[in-house]
């Protein structure tokens, strides 16, 4: 019992430290596949770092096993943040993050050509309560189509999502690999794919950052990557999988409330509705579903 509720805790902590990611994000002023790259390899060194102290092992040959799986699942991470960083540029904290959490709906979507698994009644009812509450975070029906900026935001969240979906999906392809080694592979090729597109298209000498951003910066690679994913990895082994998909909407939902408390990003009525069509849906999925 208390190992689950160590478990509990942990799980907790971690998803409102994800939570707290987009407020971070928004005070940094690097572009957002610099601060990918930078989360990523932060994330990596601090993860080799608990790793050795708790005189852990990756091995290098469930990697091998598993090579083509994790340089996929971890590339589609690495762009995965760059678009999520890149829609808390254009839209707002919460906005951004509610389309983030579609990625459990494009899940549901793509299950029965992937993973040939049948869609039940109630998932197609979240799939559609879902895509209504986007349509309503969108405000479309209160005030006609969003600005440039606010769709562009929205489409970047989006598409985050779908990366996210992707690389979900990807990982029940993964076999006979521990979690931090599965962890550590993929958050270092997160970081390494994003070198190139970098070096290509930003001007790094024209890049700088004040002592508190770089403070900021650290804290997201240590805290949000390495911490978080720690304590997520960590209390998976002590929890069922349906009690860890129900905790993991604390992150939604922090972000929500702090995008409303801390940068004042209204919502309204139907974005609130909207809101919880989307987390609802989500969550109501995640749900075992009873057998005949």
């Amino acid at each position: 019992m208390k190992r689950v509720m160590n478990a509990k805790v942990q799980m907790v902590t971690a998803m409102f430290i994800f939570g707290t990611i987009g407020i971070f994000v928004r005070h940094i002023s690097l572009p957002s596949s610099v601060l990918a790259c930078a989360r990523g390899f932060i994330g990596t060194g601090f993860l080799l770092l608990v790793i050795a102290l708790g005189k852990k092992k990756l091995s290098r040959d469930e990697i091998r096993g598993n090579w083509k799986v994790l340089l996929f699942s971890g590339a589609g991470i690495g762009v995965n943040w760059v678009l999520l960083f890149e829609a808390y540029n254009y839209t707002t904290v919460a906005t951004a993050t509610l389309c983030y959490y579609l990625a459990p709906i494009f899940i549901i979507i793509a299950t029965p050509f992937v993973l040939k698994e049948k869609l039940t009644p109630r998932k197609a009812l979240c799939v559609v309560a879902a895509l209504l509450g986007m349509v309503l975070v969108s405000g479309v029906l209160q005030g006609g189509l969003p600005g440039a900026e606010e769709l562009r935001g929205i489409l970047f969240g989006l598409g985050a999502a779908v990366l996210y979906a992707t690389v979900v999906l990807a990982n029940r392809f993964l076999h006979d690999i521990s979690a931090y080694t599965k962890t550590v592979a993929q958050l270092f090729i997160a970081a390494a794919v994003t070198v190139p597109y970098i070096l290509l298209t930003e001007d790094l000498s024209a890049i700088s950052l004040t002592a508190g951003q770089g403070l900021l910066v650290a804290f997201l690679g240590i805290v949000h990557t390495g911490v978080a994913y720690t304590l997520y990895f960590s209390s998976l082994g002590d929890l069922k999988m349906h009690t860890a998909a129900i905790f993991s909407y604390i992150d939604p939902v922090v972000a929500v409330i702090l995008s409303a408390l801390l940068l004042r990003e209204p919502m309204g009525l139907w974005g609130g509705v909207g809101a919880v069509l989307i987390l609802g849906s989500a969550l109501v999925s995640e749900l075992p579903e009873k057998t005949p």
